[in-house]
């Protein structure tokens, strides 16, 4: 293969059973891994600094003549998460007018939470983007939101120290207010190099999806490098990965364009979206 594909990566341990095989050579790849939190790695593609990767959903719906989906890949999960979570000093229906501080880590997560406050919590509030830190974020906010181990990491320090903070799961929330499960993550390449080198996409592709076999059969092994990584208890981590999902089915898609159709109504895209998929439709 003459292309070396700048291929992007999640630096948070929801990612690891995909990519948990690249790592250790278990499988190879001619491509450059790229590992950032989400938010880099969605301005990376899109200033076409990335050839392919993960992105967050939101940003898939902003930007989706860019993109095509890669097939059988997201990160998602079917109510509470563990990841995307919002510290509050009062109850979240208690914070209209107030101020909540948002990960500058996140898009899918902020979008989520927007539309929660819209249709769930029925409550006004305040923007500000800051740096994951949680004593620094609600220094000047009323609540702060983390996602992914950040969060984790935040929400098992407020359990060991007592602190007083009111901690919401957001993707129970999501849960409780459309009944379906949220895709936080996909997998896409920029339709531009796809057009250029549909080989190596569909290279790519394949070699993500052998990856995630293989990681599925090195639980203990991913357990292990999650907890050196993020230093949480074991017994976290194993009901962490439990509540993920990687696959990219009927249901799936069905909960994502739910997803997509709040933050059209929520006025965060322009346009409804479609789904376009590698191997379904020609780019």
């Amino acid at each position: 293969m003459s292309v070396i594909v700048r291929l992007g990566q999640l630096a948070y341990i929801n990612c690891l059973p995909i990519y948990h095989a690249l790592e250790e050579g278990l499988l190879p790849i001619q491509a450059e891994l790229v590992m950032h939190p989400p938010a880099i790695l969605n301005n990376m593609l899109v200033n076409e600094q990335l050839d392919a990767g993960p992105i967050s959903s939101i940003e898939y719906a902003k930007h989706d003549d860019k993109y095509i989906i890669l097939p059988d890949l997201s990160i998602s999960a079917d109510g509470t998460v563990k990841s995307i979570l919002l510290f509050s000093k009062v109850p979240v229906t208690e914070l209209d007018g107030k101020k909540v501080c948002l990960t500058d880590s996140s898009a899918t997560g902020a979008a989520m939470m927007k539309i929660l406050f819209d249709h769930y919590f029925h409550a006004e509030v305040k923007y500000e983007t800051a740096p994951p830190n949680l004593d620094s974020m609600l220094s000047k906010a009323d609540a702060a939101l983390l996602i992914g181990d950040p969060a984790m990491i935040a929400h098992h320090n407020v359990a060991k120290k007592g602190l007083p903070y009111q901690v919401t799961d957001l993707g129970k929330a999501w849960k409780d207010l459309t009944g379906m499960k949220m895709i936080y993550a996909l997998w896409v390449a920029r339709v531009a190099f796809a057009r250029n080198y549909p080989a190596v996409v569909e290279y790519i592709s394949k070699v993500l999806r052998n990856s995630k076999l293989i990681g599925q059969n090195q639980i203990p092994a991913i357990h292990a490098k999650a907890r050196q990584r993020c230093k949480l208890p074991l017994s976290t981590i194993v009901e962490y990965y439990n509540i993920l999902d990687y696959e990219f089915d009927q249901e799936t898609r069905k909960a994502l364009l739910t997803f997509f159709d709040y933050a059209y109504k929520s006025g965060l895209i322009d346009n409804r979206v479609k789904l376009k998929v590698w191997g379904e439709e020609y780019v």
